[in-house]
């Protein structure tokens, strides 16, 4: 009886024959950075780095830049893709025209959001509830495919309204919050870019169309998702710190203010006090003598020097009778002059 032989099957795959042998990576996997990207892209990449920065770890300290620059890139980003993408007065605007006209309405935006606070927190929880959105349809790939594009949009806007009235109601908190998280997102997207050319955004795209029998993410694309809300907590941290800092530093500065007014305060109270102590006569030359004349009614003799009405007392009294005359006072102060006549009187001298 005769074999029967199998016919030879030829496959590219020798696992089944050598299980020895390692899997072969997937070509779409290996992780190989752009040898030489454009040089606008890589500088608007650089800029937006820059920015996510601020955004990340300076959000609520420089609250109006922050502000200022959410309404000019919200603005010009959305009013480009209108002029670029539709036509306008029936006629295709050209990329430079589309451009001038998005960067118009971006600083009129940035403006407003800058100047109206309420606008410019409205606009940070919008960019709060859409960064969260986004990073939960991106994470939530592996386990949920959405049946229809109105899904994931429905979503994104419910979030963004929720992120924008929540901001309105609790302004710090979530302030720092949606600027820690967007800045860390614009940080992600711009490493994506350098390392695999915007794979997440494109992946996001596809999945806001809700396509069907997407291609797994590579593990890079994964590492770089996750470390999105790891830069956002770490962003949120230093936020909080530089304003516990902030807040500290005010402090310190109202006790130092309120250190210094008491001891003003100590200062005329002393003063005061030594006024009080004075003797009476010169608290009658200060007060009620100066009150009860006025300037031109005054004896010219008020203003004589101390030295002079000095020699004249010697000349009246002598030089050994300055004991046997008590009751003569002449008040030598220079700013008051003296307080009774210059004449002793008749009968209590002799010269």
């Amino acid at each position: 009886m005769e074999e029967t032989l199998l016919p030879l099957a030829m496959t590219s795959d020798p696992r089944p024959f050598n299980q020895q042998l390692p899997e072969p990576p997937d070509p779409r996997c290996v992780l190989e950075p752009q040898d030489n990207p454009e040089l606008a892209p890589a500088l608007v990449c650089a800029l937006c780095c820059c920015f996510g920065i601020i955004y990340c770890c300076f959000g609520y300290r420089c609250f109006k830049a922050v502000m200022f620059l959410s309404g000019l890139l919200s603005g010009a980003l959305v009013i480009f893709l209108l002029c670029h993408k539709e036509r306008v007065l029936e006629t295709q605007l050209s990329l430079e025209v589309s451009a001038g006209i998005a960067l118009g309405i971006g600083l009129l935006c940035g403006l407003v959001t800058m100047l109206v606070r309420s606008v410019g927190l409205f606009l940070t929880g919008l960019l709060l509830g859409l960064t969260l959105g986004a990073g939960a349809l991106l994470g939530t790939e592996p386990i949920y495919q959405p049946p229809s594009a109105w899904v994931p949009a429905g979503g994104l806007v419910g979030l963004a309204l929720l992120g924008a009235l929540l901001t309105l109601r609790w302004p710090r908190p979530f302030t720092v919050l949606g600027t820690a998280l967007l800045g860390a997102a614009v940080l992600v997207a711009c490493a994506d870019y350098f390392l695999e050319g915007l794979a997440l955004g494109s992946r996001l795209g596809q999945r806001l169309q809700a396509l069907p029998a997407l291609p797994p993410l590579c593990w890079y694309s994964w590492v770089l998702l996750g470390t999105w809300p790891a830069l956002g907590a770490l962003g949120a941290l230093a936020q909080w710190k530089l304003m516990d800092e902030e807040h500290g530093g005010h402090a310190n500065a109202v006790v130092l203010s309120h250190q210094r007014r008491h001891l003003q305060l100590l200062r005329i109270r002393q003063q005061e006090a030594k006024w009080h102590r004075t003797s009476p006569g010169v608290g009658l030359c200060e007060g009620s003598y100066r009150r009860q004349l006025s300037p031109n009614t005054r004896n010219p003799a008020d203003g004589l020097a101390p030295s002079y009405l000095q020699s004249l007392r010697e000349h009246q009294l002598g030089p050994g009778s300055q004991a046997t005359a008590p009751h003569t006072i002449l008040d030598l102060d220079s700013d008051c002059g003296s307080t009774v006549p210059l004449t002793t009187p008749s009968g209590s001298t002799q010269t």
